[in-house]
């Protein structure tokens, strides 16, 4: 009896991995769709049918946006300053490394930071844990705290890989998780002291009155996109005259006057700046030893990464002499399970590399001790706003002048030591 139910608990897990890799076959799949990576026959047939789902959900996402416009329906304020930071598309714009740098600038001016994050893909209360809560008319736990500003707190599985890393790279700041983001936001005022609040990736998060909205256009990506779910936009391109500030990520410094011609016709009045991401070094995963950008110049080796647009990455390896023999990709925010990881050891293992490559970003969700047969190094990349004549803070102290008084910090939890992380990272 014992041995008939162990070969049935086997054979669920074994279905159960086989479906969770056609899941994520299906996914990539849909992902080159919407990104224009493929255009063969089965691709063309999916965006005929896309097509009227599309101007379905527009019409959906414009009727949101109008009850909020004549407050049918509400947003808070939560009596600090709220910054958001976010974009019109889907993954693949620069709004995290945008979000530690304008907290980086907000901690050096004497500001208790806290990030407010959804939370993409982490790891959520079980529908049974849910329905308890229901039928106790019991109240659901709290915002998941990634960080309290002095200790790590949770792993990438259970927060999501983005405020993971945001934690982990920003010692002395706030890191909260949850869906509701004005609960969050509550919490982080009352318990952690916070008096500035950064939504990373909040645009279309409605229900919290924003101060301060940080707009991104990647600005290698055409303007003529198609609505979800026919293609990568959340929101009508109408939607840009929400900005504060609209900041063009991705930039080679070359000013692309019809671009911006463009943009402006739907939004004339916000400033417009430019930005690049700046690769640093790489780091060694399981020990943090860091070498220069030209280490990789003429070596062997693997890629293995899980984010929106894998080609930016590939290429930028390739501009720095790495030899590429193979590359794995998953879709955008995948958590490598242990078959994961070793299939792909198994691909690369005959092959004679050096090294294996990933981002950040994937690194998270990555285990420090997992015996690849090559060390694992992933890239630190960081902001850098291009010189104009203004720059993204002058243009955060013009809309938020009240950001220049040097906050009091009576009876508010102000120790930023670096963090000790309590768990490491899934």
């Amino acid at each position: 009896m014992w041995r008939l139910l162990r070969r049935l608990r086997y054979s669920l897990q074994r279905k159960r991995r086989s479906w969770g890799h056609h899941l994520d076959r299906l996914e990539l799949f849909l992902s080159d769709v919407f990104y224009d990576r493929r255009h063969d026959r089965k691709a063309r047939l999916l965006v005929l049918f896309l097509h009227p789902l599309s101007l379905l959900f527009g019409q959906i996402v414009r009727c949101r946006l109008w009850l909020y416009q004549r407050h049918c329906l509400s947003s808070a304020t939560l009596g600090c300053p709220v910054i958001v930071v976010g974009n019109l598309t889907v993954g693949g714009t620069g709004k995290t490394p945008v979000t530690e740098y304008l907290a980086r600038f907000l901690q050096a001016h004497g500001r208790r930071v806290a990030i407010l994050s959804r939370g993409y893909k982490s790891r959520q209360e079980s529908l049974f844990a849910r329905a308890w809560h229901w039928l106790s008319h019991q109240s659901p736990r709290g915002p998941k705290i990634v960080s309290d500003g002095r200790h790590l707190l949770l792993s990438a599985a259970e927060a999501g890989d983005e405020p993971r890393m945001l934690a982990q790279n920003l010692p002395g700041v706030c890191v909260l998780v949850d869906r509701n983001r004005v609960k969050a936001g509550q919490y982080a005022i009352r318990h952690l002291g916070a008096d500035v609040l950064l939504l990373d990736d909040g645009l279309q998060y409605l229900p919290l009155k924003g101060h301060f909205y940080c707009t991104l256009w990647d600005k290698t990506q055409a303007l003529e996109q198609h609505l979800l779910p026919r293609g990568i936009l959340r929101e009508p391109l109408e939607q840009l005259r929400r900005a504060s500030c609209l900041l063009l990520s991705k930039s080679d410094g070359h000013c692309d006057e019809v671009l911006n011609r463009r943009l402006r016709a739907y939004n004339a009045q916000a400033p417009m700046l430019e930005c690049c991401h700046r690769p640093k070094f790489f780091i060694r995963h399981a020990d943090d030893h860091r070498e220069l950008l030209q280490w990789v110049e003429g070596k062997r080796i693997a890629i293995l990464s899980g984010i929106a647009r894998p080609e930016s990455f590939e290429q930028f390896l390739k501009e720095l002499g790495a030899r590429i023999l193979h590359h794995q990709r998953f879709s955008d925010h995948h958590l490598f399970s242990e078959d994961d990881l070793a299939r792909f050891d198994r691909c690369v293992q005959l092959q004679a590399i050096d090294a294996i490559l990933t981002t950040e970003k994937d690194s998270v969700r990555i285990r420090r001790d997992f015996p690849f047969c090559a060390p694992l190094h992933y890239l630190r990349i960081e902001i850098a706003i291009l010189p104009n004549s203004q720059t993204l803070e002058d243009v955060l102290f013009r809309f938020l002048p009240s950001l220049r008084e040097h906050p009091s910090t009576e009876g508010k939890p102000r120790e930023t030591g670096a963090l000790s992380p309590k768990i490491s990272a899934a």
